[in-house]
């Protein structure tokens, strides 16, 4: 079935000449210009120096591609993708428009979406809204028929970087906004995406619940929740900044750390946290930011990717179950190998770069790893983490106390 969204039924069908201005890692070196067609919500050099409404989150942020074919509503719902513009590799962008049941989140959180071709017609049974229409009602600036295969390479070859969405006619003032607005490294973006109140989370899955698992939110997705939640657990949701008293108190059978977005560095209350976690043995389980955190409070230290990994085909090699999985990433950041303490082992590594995408402490019932096992979108292959979670559950029993 296809579905031509009417011009009245979409909140803005404003267009303009448009361009992604990313600065140049170089000194004195003018922003790099991508132009293509802006649409959705208009960004302008007054709106972003001037911190009117939307000008912290929407127009502005770190330039990223991402290599997946599918699943564009869940990158956009993902709370990771907080300060980002994304740039999609696959060409042809929308043709399944939108719906209420694939969110992965209750908004759009990315600063703005590159794309190469827009999808005019909705062709999903499921379909409830175009993508046009969506990102304009959350204001949300939109380039199309933008060069991405050439953003994606020059991202590739320098590396990620501040970027731009603004009206062609004004991207010669880019470089002195650059000067203007905030960098984006060691500041934390947690606590901007983190849930404010602790909250049940009810997938309405007809699966036993055996296991409490409170979870401390750094930007969950709504898929890791209901795939726990399917595995048998009962998950409580914690601000990111909830300390381990207020986490043990219903004394659960586990935490778990979610994805999130920015610098893990930055995550100083949620580090010591999970000290304290590891310090009284409490089984947990850590993906993507979570996974960093749990490196740091271990001891180990992080550092940035030059282009980040971002796609839902990333193959990582599992060494416990001596296979490989293709996996979801999203992450701009890694975990330093050389800085990993003796009683952290290694258990995935990337099989593209090398880089560690798994650990478990030997001295704690605690284990991670950086990408997605959820997926949303992405492989299934790596469902069986979640089975290791029980598992650990299940081995170190009622183990959580607050004294």
């Amino acid at each position: 079935m296809s579905i031509k969204i009417p011009e009245s039924r979409t909140p803005s069908s404003e267009t303009c000449e448009g361009a992604l201005i990313i600065e140049s890692d170089r000194p004195n070196e003018s922003p790099v210009i991508f132009r293509g067609k802006l649409r959705g919500w208009m960004p302008s050099v007054q709106s972003l120096a001037g911190g009117l409404e939307g000008s912290l989150t929407r127009g502005y942020g770190e330039a990223v591609f991402n290599t997946s074919l599918t699943g564009y509503q869940e990158i956009l719902t993902d709370p990771s993708y907080f300060k980002q513009i994304i740039c999609m590799t696959a060409p042809h962008i929308g043709n399944t428009g939108l719906n209420s049941q694939d969110n992965e989140s209750s908004k759009i959180w990315c600063a703005g979406l590159v794309i190469h071709d827009e999808s005019t017609l909705v062709s999903n049974w499921r379909a409830e809204s175009s993508l046009l229409s969506r990102l304009a009602l959350e204001r949300v600036p939109f380039l199309v028929e933008a060069d991405t295969r050439a953003i994606t390479r020059y991202l590739r070859t320098r590396g990620v970087a501040r970027a731009l969405l603004l009206p062609a006619s004004e991207a010669h003032k880019a470089s002195a906004l650059f000067r203007e607005l905030p960098a984006f490294e060691g500041v934390d973006f947690i606590s901007q995406v983190s849930t404010r109140a602790p909250y049940r989370f009810d997938s309405n899955s007809n699966s036993p619940r055996a296991f409490k698992v409170s979870v401390l939110d750094f930007g969950v997705k709504t898929n890791l929740l209901r795939m726990l939640s399917n595995a048998g657990c009962e998950c409580e949701v914690f601000p990111s900044t909830t300390g381990v008293q207020e986490l043990l108190k219903s004394n659960p059978d586990g935490v778990f750390l979610s994805n999130g977005p920015g610098d893990p560095s930055a995550a100083v209350v949620a580090i010591q946290t999970v000290k304290n976690l590891i310090a009284k043995k409490i089984p947990v389980f850590g993906v993507c930011m979570g996974h960093q955190v749990l490196a740091l409070a271990s001891g180990a230290k992080t550092y940035k990717l030059k282009f980040g990994h971002r796609g839902g085909n990333h193959p990582v090699k599992d060494f416990e179950a001596d296979q490989v999985q293709v996996s979801s990433h999203n992450h701009g950041y890694a975990v330093d190998e050389a800085s990993l303490p003796r009683e952290v082992e290694v258990t995935h590594k990337s099989l593209n770069d090398q880089t560690i995408e798994g650990i478990r402490l030997k001295h704690s019932p605690a284990f991670s790893v950086q990408y997605h096992p959820e997926a949303c979108p992405g492989p299934h292959d790596s469902y069986i983490l979640f089975e290791r979670f029980i598992d650990l559950m299940r081995r170190h029993p009622n183990v959580s106390s607050i004294s």
